[in-house]
Parts: C-alpha cells; structure tokens; sequence
C-alpha cells in the first residue's frame, strides 16, 4: 500500500500510471489514498481525487471499487460540505450512462444484445460452453458480450447509489432522482426482473427508516418535503409497473402508496390522487374485480369534478359513464353465497382493505358486503348526480338492465344501444392522468348482465322453455356459453332452473314445495282468498270460547315454543363446532402446506447456493488459470521481443511453455541485461572521469587570466563611482546652505507663534486638567455616598435577619419548652391514671377475696344446726377481726360493716309472733346477703353493688 504526504501526489501518480496504461495500478493508488484513515478532512483535492477514481472504475468496470470509495467519501464530506458527494455521484451515472449509450449506438441488434433474464445472474454453463466450443462468434454473442456488460455496470451503479444515499437526509432529492432514472431505465429496455428487486430495494429501504428511528442524518418522515419526495417516487414506481403490466408490483406500490398516505396529516395533492386512482382502474380491471374497479372510478370521477376546472363536458360524460358501466359490469348476484365462516371473515378483510385503498370508510362491525357491494353502489352513484351527466344511451341501457320487466324484448333492445356505447371514448384533453377512455372494454361484461336478466326474468313467467327459442332471444353468446353462466347463477342461487338436453328444454323454478318462491306464491293466495272469503261473508263476533275448547293450549304451545329453542340452540351450537372443527382442521391443513413448502423452499435454496458456491469455484479457478496463461504469453512475447531487438533466438515457444518457465527465463535474462549495464556503467563512469580530469586542467590557466582581467576593470569603474558620488555631494551641501540663508530671517516670527502656540495648548491643558480632576471628586464623593448607603443598608439587612432569626429561636425553643411541659404533663396524667387504675384492681382483688371468704363461711354455717347456742358465738366471731382491723385504722368497706352488724344483731319476729328459720340459698348469685335488707337500718335496702362502687370510686 503505497503513503502519499499529500492528496496532489497520489493524483499525479495515477496521471503517470494512466498515461503509460497502467490504469489498475492508478486504481488501486487511488482506492488506497481514498480508504486510508489519514485523509478524513475534506478538501478540494479529494474532490478531484474522486472524479479520477470513478472515471477508473467505470472505464474499468469495477462496481465494487467505486461503491467502497463512494462509501468513504461519503464518511469524509457528510458533514462538512455534503454537495461535493452529490456532485460525484451525478458526475458517476453520467459516465456509467454514457458508456451504455456509447456501447448501445455500437451494437446493431440491440434487442438480441439484451435478451438477457437477469443483469446480476453469471453466465449459464451452456453458454459458456458453447463460447469455448464454437470457433467463429457469431453477431448476436458479439453483440451481447459488447452491449451487456456495460447494462450490467449501469444497473449496478443505480443499485450502488441508491444503497449508499439511503439514510442520508441532505440527498433525499438525489436519492428521489436516482430512483426515477432507474425506472426509466427499466422501463426503456424492458427489465422485468430488475424493475422487481428495484421495487424491493426502495421498499426494504423505507422499511428501515421506520424501523430504526435513532440512526444519524436519517430522512425525517414526518417533515412534508421528504414524504413529497417518497410519494413522487412511489407514484412514478407505479406508473412503470403499469406499463410493463406488472400488476403485483403495481398492486404493491399503491399498498406503498396508501401507507405514506397514511403518515400525512393533511391530504396529498389532487392530481397525486388521480393517478393514484386511475392506475387502481387499470389493476382492478385486469384482476377481473369489477365492483373494486367501479369504486376506483367513483372516487375518480369525484377528484376530477372537485378539482379540475379545465374538465370539459365530454370528458365528464365519459369518465361518468365509464363509473356506471362499470358498476352495471359487476354481476348483480352475491358470489359468497354458500360460502364457510373462514371464507366469509377473509371477504369481510379484503373489503376493508380495498376500501382502505380507494378511501371509502367502512365500519368493520357490521357487514361489508352490505357496504361494498353493487347495489349499494348505484344507490350512490344515484346519490352523487353520476346519473346526470352520461349520455342518453348509458341511461336507457341502465334503466332497461335495472328498473324494466321485459324478458322476450330486453336482448333485441339492448344489442342497439351497445353497439353505439362500444364507438364512445378517445382521448381526454382536459384530464393528463387518464390519457385514454374506451368504454368497449365493457361490452362483454354487459352482455354478460344482459344474459342474466333475460334468464331471471323469464324464470319469473315461464315454466319451461325451449333451448332454440331461449337461444334465439340471447343472440350474444352460443348456448354453450349461456349454460356456463346458468350454471355461475344457479349455483349462487340468483336463478333456479334446469336443462334437459333429452327434451331439448329448460325447466324454470323449483318443483319443491319449501322453494322461496312458490312458498311466497301460496302465501300470498291464502291471503288474497282469505280477504275475498271476509269480505263475501263477514265474520260474527261471539265470546270466544277458545279457553273452555283448549285449556291447555298455552301450555302445549309453550312446551313447543320451548323445545324448538332447545333445537335451534342444539343446532347453532353443533354448527359452531362443525365450522371451529373445520377451521382447525384448514388451519393445520395449512400450517403443515407451509412447513412443506417452508422445507422444500430451505433445501432449494440450500442447493442452489452449494451450486452457486461450485461454479463460482469453478469459475475463479478457471479465471485464475487463463489470468496465468495469459500472463505467460505476455511475459513470453516480451521475452521474445527483446531477444530480437539484441539480435538472440527465442530459445521457447508459446504453446509448450508455462508461466513458471517464463519467469525463470525472463529472471535470467533481466539478471544478464542488469550485469551488462552495470559493466557499460562502470566503463562510461570511467570515460567521464577522465574527460572531467583533462577538462579542469585545461580550463584553468583561462580562468586565471578571466579573473586578473575582471579585477581591473573594477578597480576602474570603483573609482568613476567614487568621483561622481563627491560632486553629487558639494552641490547637495551648497544648496542647503543657500536654503538656510534664505530660511533665517523668519527665525523671530517662528519664536513668536511657537510661544503662543505653546501657550494656548497649556491653558487648554490647564482647563482639561481642572475639569477632569472635578469630575473625579464629583465621582469619588458619589461613589463615597453610595458604599455609605450600600453599607448601611447592609447592616440594616443583617441587623434585620439577626432579628428574625433570633425570634424565629426563641418561638421555637418556646414552642420545644411547651411540647416538653405537654409531654411531661401527659406523662404525669398517665402515671396517675396508671396508679389508680392499679389502686383499682387492688381493691377488686381485695373484694374478690373478701367475698370468697364470706361465701365460705356463709356455706359452713348453712351446713349447722341454727338452733345450737354456739352460732351465736360463731356468727360474732367473723366482726371480731373488723372491729380490730378498724380500731387499729384498716380501711373496711361499707357493706362488710353492713353485713356484720346484720350477722350481729338477732332477728326479730314477725308481726304474727315468729322468727324466719329459713336461710338464703347459696346457689342464687342474684339472692346472696348483698341483696337482703337490712333490719337495723330503719327498713330501708342497700344492694351490695352500690356499696361496692361507692367504696371503690376515688376520694377526693
């Protein structure tokens, strides 16, 4: 890898090499210099660097190198100065076209010379075969060989551009305008493959941009300039697929097409918009869906009515009739009569997307076919004022296909009026996007309609008719014909009939007694005659005494009403199951056709790329040794050349040598020329230096002599100077003096005015002086006033701060002083209600415990005797200890005190002169002693839980 200091010497050097034939070599210096990380400043010269380099590789044919360098060139100018990118790479399709023309100008048979599948596919081996085979090429492989490659590199470096300004930002525009060359290009040779996976490249390419959104210097798609540019290339891709009649690319690029649409806020251009619509005409048309075909020119008709203020009254009518012919081509029966819930649900999608792709809004929860269908087509069409502006015999063929009954007569009165439709149409002046209207194109269609109607009409009146006569009133189609499309519109059930060939008849209706028709027919009869009968005799009005006849009809009727909803339900629900078990059944139908297919298209691709990589093997080895061979037969004419010119023999020839043996030979011979030189070098080297010797020594003595002589004439001239330069002085000195004389009388005058001069500037010095020095006292007593004030208000901020913030202290530590004494009174409030509430359960124990005693001796004493002299004594010993304990100052309750003196004092008798033996039951808690009265109080009762809580409530 040869180092440059500076750009300017690679470029010379492959000037050099270019100029002795060596443009590889001048190539490869220029792609080293341009991929070297030294040079990523840009400069002027890299620009000039960059015109060479790709005017080598289109010269050259090298694609790649030119996509590397471009690659790198673009790394290097991105962001400094982008249009000098853009400069390069006009400037490298402009070679690369040229050099397509140049070579197509040369070939005579340009078509032969194309007729090529694929630009990027190598040769088939047959076709290498047979170029080695054959002896004599013959025109049109010469031609090939000529004109093809360089398609090849043209087709290339369209590819190569577009990868390389795909994510760049700055050339949207550039970008833009390589797509539609290469469209062009497509378009002009006929390039169906190309067209393809150009179509493919640019929508990989979009795809990215939306996929990876954090790129740098990629296309904002949301900015309205950029969506511009990708909808005019789009369009321009669907103009192209049109005219090569690839209509699933086109189909593709008007899905393209809504998509960007879709990322617009406000609606494209109209006249974008009708191309859009006239290029969808064109492809419904040719898919053969009439009714997608008919909204296509709805939507159209709209756009050119709203916008184009140049439509003329004949363009209007024909676009409206070409919108109501082809509503009127679609057939007028439903085609997914009898179809499957999956089929159904894939319609009900398709709709929606085709209504997504002409604009037409539907609401996806109801049905679409009730939506997007004929009928409600020409409701619109109706609603739109299409109807007005057709001509008159678009009008009575539609009244006559639509709103009348004639079955012998609708044929023969339709016929007239499509002939003079089928001359109607041309070209359009006032609308460019639809260059041309023939409405011939719909004949066929409406004959088709018109062979419908006669059938269902005549299905209304006859029964049965014969095959002859029926083929004489449809003078369209043979019979043949017309028993396919009976057959379409039986099987949709738009008609019912049959043909019996045996007979030579066609039976109409169906003799079935469940048939719609004939069950609407007998309904409507029974209705008729059940009027005529009311109306001869009139009904009497009596009670009913329907209730006593049937009393349990409601039951039975309810009983029924109720098991036919069990059956229906029955029914839907095995239904449901049936069609989900299908559903799943279509489901891994399909998913095992796709693993299938999945598999198969894996091992295809597996072979074909293992026989790819073969021949490209073959083909590198092959390539190799006929690089080598011809390199031998280079090496051996040089060899041979150069031993004619020294007068030598070739000693080799051509046919039985091999590159090795050429080299060794030429190794030598270079070896013996480079020993001879050396030996006519030293030998000439020898000469010179004698020459140069015997020269020196001759040249001496005359140089001598030359200087001695020149020295002289110096010295001469030295002196002439030397006497001229002394005159010249004296009267430079006299002339001065003369000067001074003539200057000297105004010596006093200048005096005077240099005093006064001096003078006046010092008084003004003076003043200045004065004026500056106020000034500055002025400034220094204000700037003195100012730090005073600037000073006192800062110690009035501080003193005011200080201030605060020793009250905003003190309110807090006064706030902190409160919440202690809070906190320290709660503490003593809860440590005092802790104490008497320990003082209270004290006493309860206390109590408990006292009552437990009470209780205890209450039982001991039930279980004695009463009339014993003791219990006297027994029953005064238990207020012994309270008298004690309350001499000695213990604290006894009320109600022991109560009860003692109770146990105390004897019982009285009764007012009829006897005592109660009887004593409390112990086990009644309610009858205890607490609740008895007490005889020494003066009659009145204290129960013993008022006792206890007056005992045990604190004491204040």
């Amino acid at each position: 890898m040869a180092t440059f200091a500076k750009p300017e010497n690679a470029l010379k050097r492959a000037e050099e090499l270019i100029n002795v034939g060596q443009k590889q070599a001048a190539l490869q210096a220029l792609h080293d210099l341009i991929t070297s990380k030294r040079y990523r400043a840009w400069q002027k010269t890299l620009e000039k660097i960059m015109f060479k380099y790709v005017e080598l590789c289109v010269d050259m044919r090298r694609g790649r190198y030119a996509k590397d360098g471009l690659i790198q060139y673009r790394i290097v100018c991105q962001q400094v100065n982008v249009s000098s990118l853009e400069e390069v790479i006009k400037h490298f399709m402009q070679l690369s076209t040229e050099r397509a023309e140049q070579a197509r100008s040369q070939s005579q048979a340009l078509e032969d010379a194309l007729d090529v599948e694929d630009l990027e596919a190598d040769k088939r081996p047959e076709d290498l075969m047979l170029s080695y085979v054959s002896g004599e090429k013959g025109k049109d492989r010469s031609d090939r060989e000529l004109v093809t490659p360089w398609f090849k590199f043209l087709w290339e470096t369209y590819r190569t551009v577009l990868e390389i300004l795909r994510n760049n930002s700055k050339l949207e525009a550039l970008y833009a305008m390589t797509a539609h060359r290469a469209f062009q290009f497509c378009k002009q040779y006929k390039r169906t493959t190309e067209f393809r996976r150009l179509c493919e490249i640019i929508r990989n390419h979009l795809a990215n941009l939306n996929k990876y959104r954090d790129q740098r210097d990629r296309p904002d798609l949301t900015a309205p300039e950029s969506l511009q540019l990708y909808l005019d290339t789009r369009v321009e891709q669907l103009k192209i697929a049109t005219d090569l009649e690839l209509w699933q690319e086109a189909f593709r690029s008007v899905e393209d097409i809504h998509g960007l649409m879709s990322m617009i806020k406000k609606s494209p251009k109209p006249s974008l918009m009708v191309i859009y619509h006239a290029k969808l005409t064109e492809i419904f048309w040719v898919s053969e869906s009439y009714l997608y075909h008919a909204y296509a020119w709805l939507r159209l008709f709209t756009l050119q009515k709203s916008y184009n203020k140049n439509l003329s009254q004949k363009d209007l009518q024909l676009i409206a009739s070409s919108v109501l012919l082809a509503a009127l081509a679609e057939v007028p029966y439903d085609r997914n009569f009898g179809a499957s819930h999956l089929e159904l649900e894939n319609q009900k999608e398709r709709n929606l997307r085709m209504a997504s792709l002409i604009n037409f809004t539907l609401d996806p929860k109801r049905e679409s076919r009730e939506l997007l269908s004929r009928s409600s087509l020409l409701t619109e069409l109706v609603s739109k004022s299409v109807m007005t502006c057709v001509p008159q015999e678009v009008k009575d063929l539609y009244n006559l296909l639509e709103h009348e009954f004639l079955p012998l007569d609708l044929a023969s009165k339709v016929q007239p009026l499509l002939t003079k439709i089928s001359k109607l149409g041309g070209k359009l002046s006032s609308a460019s996007s639809v260059p041309e209207v023939q409405l011939a194109q719909y004949i066929p269609a409406l004959e088709k309609l018109t062979t419908l109607r006669v059938l269902q009409q005549v299905s209304q009146v006859y029964q049965s008719m014969k095959i002859e006569k029926l083929s004489k009133m449809i003078p369209f189609f043979d019979f043949s014909v017309v028993e396919k499309i009976l057959v379409d519109a039986v099987k949709y059930n738009f008609v019912a009939m049959k043909v019996d060939h045996l007979k030579g008849a066609v039976l109409f209706g169906n003799v079935d007694i469940e048939s719609d028709k004939l069950c609407d027919h007998l309904t409507i009869l029974a209705d008729s005659l059940n009027k005529a009968r009311n109306l001869i005799y009139p009904p009497v009005k009596k009670q009913a005494k329907l209730g006593e006849n049937f009393r349990g009809l409601a039951e039975i009727v309810d009983k029924e009403h109720k098991r036919l909803l069990a059956r229906k339900s029955i029914i839907e629900k095995r239904k449901e199951e049936h069609e989900r078990h299908m559903l799943e059944l279509e489901r891994e139908e399909e998913y095992r056709r796709l693993e299938l297919q999945k598999r198969t298209e894996q091992a295809e691709q597996q072979r074909l790329a293992s026989e790819y990589s073969r021949r490209e093997e073959q083909r590198i080895r092959r390539e190799i040794e006929e690089r080598e061979h011809q390199e031998a037969q280079a090496l051996l004419q040089e060899t041979q050349k150069g031993a004619r010119r020294r007068g030598k023999k070739p000693l080799l020839e051509g046919d039985k040598v091999t590159k090795q043996t050429v080299i060794e030979m030429a190794r030598n011979e270079q070896l013996k020329e480079r020993q001879e030189m050396e030996k006519k070098l030293q030998k000439l080297a020898k000469t010179m230096d004698y020459m140069e010797r015997a020269k020196r020594e001759e040249e001496a003595p005359l140089i001598d002599q030359a200087y001695q002589q020149r020295l002289v004439e110096e010295k001469v001239l030295h002196e002439h100077e030397q006497l001229k330069e002394i005159e010249l002085s004296r009267q430079h000195h006299a002339g001065d003096l003369q000067e001074k004389n003539r200057l000297s009388r105004m010596l006093d005058n200048k005096a005077i005015f240099q005093d006064r001069i001096v003078s006046c500037r010092e008084a003004e010095y003076n003043r200045l002086k004065k004026e500056r020095e106020d000034r500055i006292n002025q400034l220094v007593a204000m700037r003195k006033r100012e730090r005073e004030i600037k000073r006192k208000l800062l110690f009035y901020i501080k003193s005011e701060e200080e201030r605060l913030t020793k009250l905003r202290e003190e309110e807090e530590a006064r706030k902190h002083e409160e919440e202690e004494r809070r906190k320290k009174e709660e503490a003593e409030r809860k440590a005092k209600l802790d104490a008497i509430a320990e003082r209270q359960r004290q006493r309860e124990r206390e109590l408990e415990e006292k009552e437990r005693l009470r209780r205890e001796s209450l039982l001991v004493r039930t279980a004695e005797p009463p009339s014993r002299p003791a219990d006297a004594v027994s029953g005064l010993r238990p207020s012994e200890p309270i008298a004690a304990a309350s001499s000695a100052g213990k604290y006894v309750p009320k109600f022991r005190q109560r009860a003692d003196s109770l146990q105390a004092a004897p019982p009285e008798p009764d007012r009829w002169g006897r005592q109660d033996d009887r004593l409390p039951q112990s086990s009644d808690r309610w009858r205890s002693d607490d609740r008895r009265p007490s005889y020494g109080g003066g009659g009145s009762k204290f129960p013993s839980s008022s006792s206890s809580w007056s005992s045990s409530r604190p004491r204040g």
